[in-house]
């Protein structure tokens, strides 16, 4: 069933939503709602003025937080905020994508049970950036958080697939993860696994070969011994 309810989307742009659908918001409003979006059990008023208003005074940017409450209010009211003294917090209807793709993510990492039959839908969640294009000073923690997690949880999604011998969405899988951070040998290796696993030992050897040539361009280092393991035959031949 759809979820038509308020929601909160972070993943791949903000955008909150009701059931009549998108909500116009100003920029101040949008970030108080992406910020309280990120703090699932909330945050004080004085912390979330300081950390959205960095270079105001106290004053002001508590000035700023209430007008962005107020705002959001006005204009989002099918988003409801949560106040109680000096905390705030989105209600606990509202339901934001981030929110639903770490769980996902955990429980990959923590080794799913049952493979999904299709995990196109999945993956597009663990691959997608938190509020690109956002280049606010509190996102920077949160981003790192969600991009350790997410490559964690690919990685091991694609190890998961590819024990279970389903190669391209075990390749697919793995090539999301070097899209997100190209120079980790893990889903590096992992390419390389699956192509041995199918028998493609030239398209094996060839992935090494870039990757090495990518990190000695860009880093002046060599893969590990783990992953020159993998083809050290295959450069004997």
């Amino acid at each position: 069933m759809l979820w038509d309810g308020p929601r909160i989307e972070l993943l791949r742009g903000f955008e909150a939503t009701d059931a009549g659908g998108a909500v116009s918001l100003p920029v101040s409003a949008q970030h108080l709602l992406a910020f309280l979006a990120l703090h699932d059990d909330g945050v004080q008023r004085a912390a979330a003025a300081e950390r959205l208003w960095p270079d105001c005074t106290q004053c002001r940017a508590g000035a700023n937080l209430r007008t962005a409450l107020y705002h959001a209010r006005r204009r989002g009211p099918a988003i409801p905020i949560e106040t109680s003294g000096q905390w705030l917090r989105l209600k606990p209807e509202v339901r934001v994508d981030l929110r639903s793709a770490r769980t996902s993510a955990r429980q990959v990492v923590a080794g799913l049970d049952r493979l999904p039959a299709g995990c196109d839908e999945l993956v597009d969640a663990l691959a997608a950036e938190l509020l690109p294009g956002w280049e606010e000073e509190w996102l920077t923690p949160e981003r790192e958080r969600w991009d350790q997690l997410r490559l964690y949880a690919l990685e091991g999604l694609a190890h998961q697939l590819c024990d279970a011998e389903r190669y391209l969405p075990a390749l697919q899988t793995a090539l999301a993860a070097i899209a997100i951070d190209p120079v980790r040998e893990t889903a590096h290796r992992i390419v390389v696994e699956v192509h041995l696993a199918e028998g493609n030992l030239a398209s094996a050897l060839r992935s090494y070969q870039h990757y090495r040539s990518f990190l000695q361009r860009e880093l002046n280092v060599a893969p590990s011994p783990k992953m020159t393991g993998l083809v050290r035959n295959l450069q004997r031949m």
